[in-house]
């Protein structure tokens, strides 16, 4: 390694969303960061559109959902068209468990931009472009990355630990060798977007005609985007010449020479996982990590599943937290979901953009056969067609209980609670970036030794809250102990009330990611949550993975971050 190498312990490869996103968590958590991207300005490419719930969960835990919200279109309807443009199906999700609505549309560019301003809050987090990745070399105690600027000259950084967020064609990926399984699909798409939107139509429309099938969405600020699929002997290029993209719209527009045509681009869709997202201290996410078709809108929020699942953990192993060993839980944790994903996409893909008639035919007539049934209709129209995340291996405990094991490695809900009459508040922003433990109605800690509780402030679980039923008028709510643990609050919509009633559990450890680390009754609390920390806390002696002054003050800096978002 040079002598002059700069020293950072995360240094990440690519500053799209996903990389910008998991900068903005890192610097949350209050752990120094480098962003290096070789394009000198945000792309002003038609990319992704949709954004869901867990998405803006991950944005409200950076601090940066309002901002995003700016600039969305919230709640937004999808609908599937026969051949003979008939609605078959309509997605318009109305629950709102994780505390956001599950279908938003944005404009790519617009909220890269917003993310990359996010990071200017962040003394310790740096974004510098124009610089390329050129040499990688990893040992037992670091990464070493040689990077290139524009003008060719090199230089070299040292992390302790390097997250890929370059994209499909990852260096960083190639660069290790790791596999990039699955398939390119053989047909492409030409996508366009015009603004001052000519139709009123305020939903995203799949039209499944077996002449040329293609999806019509509504963006916000008046953008309105086309996807046409493309034909063997069509080239893809031409087919983005002024009179073909005219040609293409004028189907669906009065006057398509009228159109004010901002951005068309060619894609070409691709369904490929890694084979691993850890390689020694190397981790990949976004689509180095895996890539999807975009039917169901999940690929860039595949990719900030990424960024929320990977980030608390390695700013837990840089601070001390959380055992080193366990960085290979991201790939556990992810690998299988983002394949579901992937898997669901080709599956809608193959029955949606259908050509031919007869098979369209039957298909069309199957789904509108079937549009009537209350349980169909429901299961379509809520989206619970959507593989939720669930890890049975990881950074979780199971008890052996099955009941309860069902529980564990699950989201937790997000629903509105009070700290004081009046003040209704998202569960996250009172929680704040921790670990949480959650009791119902009781003290959960009410008979732990000094030991535990030593331990749980050690893993970032050093708040706890109780909770209890809603109150009416000066009248207090449910009963709770004399001295609870920690703060109480109100359930303000009985949203945690009927969890709880329904799970038959007192108490719930939710990570900083919000998924459900362990949960149990008040009896087994101790044994259980002794039983978590001994698994995942690294021995009492064990020296962070980089000295705390390299690490640019991280755990001064978190006890910072909890503070203010304990602030009342």
């Amino acid at each position: 390694m040079s002598a002059s190498a700069e020293e950072v312990p995360v240094l990440i490869i690519g500053a799209g969303p996903v990389g910008v996103t998991l900068a903005n968590l890192l610097g949350t958590y209050g752990v120094r960061t480098l962003v290096v991207e070789r394009s000198p300005a945000v792309l002003d490419f038609p990319r992704a559109v949709g954004l869901d719930d867990e998405a803006l969960r991950t944005f409200q835990a950076t601090g940066l959902a309002e901002e995003m919200l700016r600039d969305m279109i919230q709640n937004v309807p999808m609908r599937m068209y026969t051949a003979r443009k008939q609605c078959f199906a309509e997605i318009l999700p109305s629950t709102r468990e994780f505390g956001w609505f599950r279908r938003n549309l944005f404009s790519q560019p617009l909220g890269e931009k917003t993310l990359r301003r996010g990071l200017a809050r962040f003394a310790d987090v740096q974004l510098r472009l124009g610089l390329e990745l050129v040499a990688l070399a990893q040992d037992e105690a670091g990464v070493t990355a040689t990077l290139r600027d524009e003008a060719g000259a090199e230089q070299q950084v040292r992390a302790a630990y390097v997250v890929a967020c370059d994209g499909g064609r990852s260096t960083v990926r190639e660069m290790l060798g790791l596999p990039y399984e699955g398939r390119t699909h053989p047909a492409k798409w030409v996508v366009i977007e015009c603004d001052q939107d000519p139709l009123d139509a305020p939903y995203t429309a799949l039209h499944c005609e077996p002449e040329r099938p293609y999806v019509c969405l509504r963006l916000p600020y008046g953008l309105r985007r086309w996807e046409f699929m493309l034909f063997p002997g069509e080239d893809g290029e031409q087919m983005l010449a002024p009179d073909k993209v005219r040609e293409l719209l004028g189907r669906h527009v009065a006057d398509p020479s009228a159109l004010n045509v901002i951005r068309a681009r060619v894609y070409t869709h691709n369904s490929r996982v890694a084979g691993r997202f850890v390689s020694g201290r190397v981790c990949l996410a976004g689509d180095a990590a895996h890539i999807t078709p975009p039917w169901i809108g999940q690929g860039l929020n595949a990719g900030l599943r990424d960024a929320f699942n990977l980030g608390w953990k390695l700013a837990w192993i840089l601070q001390g937290r959380l055992r080193p060993a366990l960085l290979t839980s991201y790939h556990d944790e992810r690998h299988a979901h983002a394949k579901a994903m992937i898997d669901l996409a080709d599956t809608f893909g193959a029955v949606l953009s259908q050509r031919n008639p007869l098979l369209a035919w039957a298909r069309d007539r199957f789904f509108m056969a079937i549009r009537g049934v209350p349980a169909v209709r429901d299961y379509v129209l809520q989206m619970k067609f959507k593989p939720m995340p669930r890890f049975v291996q990881g950074v979780v405990r199971n008890s052996g209980v099955a009941a309860r094991d069902a529980l564990v490695g699950r989201m937790f809900i997000q629903p509105n609670v009070e700290r004081r009459r009046g003040g209704a508040e998202k569960l996250d922003d009172v929680v704040g970036p921790r670990f949480a433990l959650i009791s119902w109605r009781c003290d959960a800690l009410a008979d732990a030794p000094p030991s535990l509780r030593e331990q749980l402030a050690r893993l970032g679980c050093d708040h706890y809250l109780a909770v209890r039923s809603r109150s009416a008028g000066n009248e207090a709510g449910s009963p709770m102990p004399a001295q609870p643990s920690g703060t109480v609050v109100e359930d303000l919509e009985n949203g945690l009330h009927l969890w709880f009633q329904g799970k038959d559990v007192d108490w719930v450890l939710v990570r900083p990611d919000r998924f459900i680390a362990a949960v149990g009754r008040v009896g087994d609390a101790v044994t259980e949550l002794g039983a978590f920390c001994a698994a995942v806390l690294p021995a009492a002696d064990a020296t962070p993975a980089m000295h705390a002054a390299q690490a640019g003050g991280t755990a001064a800096q978190l006890s910072r971050v909890e503070a203010e978002a304990l602030a009342a």
